[in-house]
Order: C-alpha cells, then sequence, then structure tokens
C-alpha cells in the first residue's frame, strides 16, 4: 500500500455491494530500454463464481488509465495462463520471463557451547 501511495505502485479494488470481489496489483519500475516508467501488472483476480462478467477487463481497463495518468511508456503482464484474456484486450506477446528461484538461506549453525 505505501508504494502505492508513493506512485510506485496502483492497486485498484473491484466491489459488488460493498464485498470484495477483485483486485489488481502493479508495480511501476524505470526503466532505460522502454524509455520511460514500465508499469508491470502482478496480479488480478477475480472471485471465481463471479469470473467472465468483466470485472477482470474492467480492472485491467481501469489500470491502463492509470498508466495513461502517470505517462507510464507501457503495460506489461508476465502471463502464460491468461494470455488470451489479455491480448482480447489489446496485449501483444513480446517475451518470455525467465526466473531464478532464490534459494532459501542455509539453516543457522547452533551457536558453539562455552
Amino acid at each position: 500500500m505505501r508504494a502505492a501511495a508513493e506512485g510506485r505502485a496502483e492497486f485498484l479494488v473491484a466491489e459488488l455491494n460493498t464485498q470484495v470481489i477483485g483486485y489488481a496489483y502493479a508495480a511501476r519500475m524505470p526503466t532505460l530500454f522502454a524509455g520511460g516508467t514500465v508499469l508491470e501488472l502482478l496480479e488480478l483476480a477475480v472471485d471465481t463464481p463471479l469470473r467472465g462478467r468483466g470485472t477482470g477487463s474492467r480492472l485491467v481497463r481501469a489500470m491502463q488509465d492509470q498508466a495513461r495518468h502517470a505517462q507510464d511508456v507501457e503495460i506489461t503482464v508476465p502471463t502464460r495462463r491468461a494470455a488470451d484474456f489479455y491480448r482480447r484486450l489489446g496485449f501483444t506477446e513480446t517475451a518470455a520471463y525467465l526466473k531464478w528461484p532464490s534459494p532459501p538461506p542455509p539453516p543457522e549453525s547452533p551457536a558453539p557451547a562455552r
């Protein structure tokens, strides 16, 4: 929430009858290659029984409005499963994400007996 308040992220919530039914979270990153800030949509969720009714699309469009207002140069979405959904909203596939899962730190050694 602090990142959103400081303009480094966007957090949007969808409500129905005062109940949260979905949300979108994106982080804003300055880039050299893209020539400005990029808004990366990291999470988009809609309650399962309410999917297919346009809530996710409205959240993405609202995120696009936020990006335009902030003058971000683009929105990126790291996804494969939902690629068709984003294509319908005008997104194009440009890259595949690679990730390196950081291994957990080694367990701490017990302190030597004195």
